[in-house]
């Protein structure tokens, strides 16, 4: 998810159209700036003013997903969501989605229930099983969560580019594998599985911590719990983050 909003599993149109369009403007810039070096300085000064903005937005939205800003991050989102046509849906999906991240099990049912069964309910079935994975972890449902994480692990991937495929087959993974962890049934290579998942989406970064940690505890390994929950933020009562952290590292010791 990158600001303003980006459907995260939802796809869009003609996924490699605009990467090719950015690799041809770029190939006949420097074709320009070989020939006619004065050119150089007014495309650099263009290139300046149309990305530099949308990479500090993407940084400051990282560093509040880091931060586990929930409200935060939804007020960067919702001027985006609320424009599109299956608002009624989408906005409290979204908003479910980040409270589901941050351990808010209570707020993220409530967006749930407030989201329109409209067409845009049913086309958003692979967000709704990876909040809803998330939800019957926190929740204790162990088998609901396995069995939702492994029907989001089966779902086709159509009409991404290699990245985002790449992207959203880590975060599916990584999510089976929190199931797992919660259920301390943990395969050898899912610390793996969570550290990439983390990696590939700041917002369930703290949600894969707290997994890997649990898998830490089942292997012995107090000082990685440490490790990984040491710059973890101070949560709120109303996350389950705020128990689990507590009893990770109190069985650390």
């Amino acid at each position: 998810m990158t600001p303003p909003f980006r459907p995260p599993f939802s796809t869009r149109p003609f996924p490699h159209l605009r990467l090719a369009i950015i690799a041809f403007c770029i190939a006949i810039v420097g074709q320009m700036s070989v020939r006619e070096p004065r050119y150089l300085v007014p495309f650099a000064a263009l290139f300046a003013v149309t990305f530099i903005p949308r990479l500090v937005a993407r940084y400051r939205l990282r560093q509040l997903m880091i931060a586990g800003e929930v409200d935060r991050i939804l007020e960067t989102w919702y001027p985006a969501i609320s424009r599109t046509s299956a608002a009624d849906t989408l906005a409290p999906l979204m908003a479910a989605t980040a409270y589901a991240a941050y351990g808010r099990v209570d707020s993220a049912r409530a967006s749930m229930n407030r989201a329109s069964h409209s067409a845009g309910w049913e086309n958003a079935l692979e967000q709704r099983l990876f909040v809803e994975a998330l939800l019957d972890s926190f929740e204790g449902d162990r088998a609901s969560a396995n069995e939702k994480a492994e029907q989001l692990e089966k779902l086709e991937i159509r009409g991404v580019g290699f990245f985002a495929r790449r992207r959203i087959v880590q975060m599916r993974r990584g999510m089976t594998a929190l199931t797992r962890a919660f259920s301390h049934r943990s395969l050898a290579t899912d610390a793996a599985l969570l550290e990439r998942a983390g990696e590939s989406s700041p917002l369930i970064h703290w949600a894969m911590r707290y997994a890997s940690a649990i898998v830490a505890i089942d292997r012995g390994e107090p000082s990685r719990v440490r490790t990984l929950l040491a710059s973890a933020p101070s949560w709120p009562v109303n996350s389950a983050f705020f128990d689990y952290h507590r009893e990770l590292l109190g069985k650390a010791g």
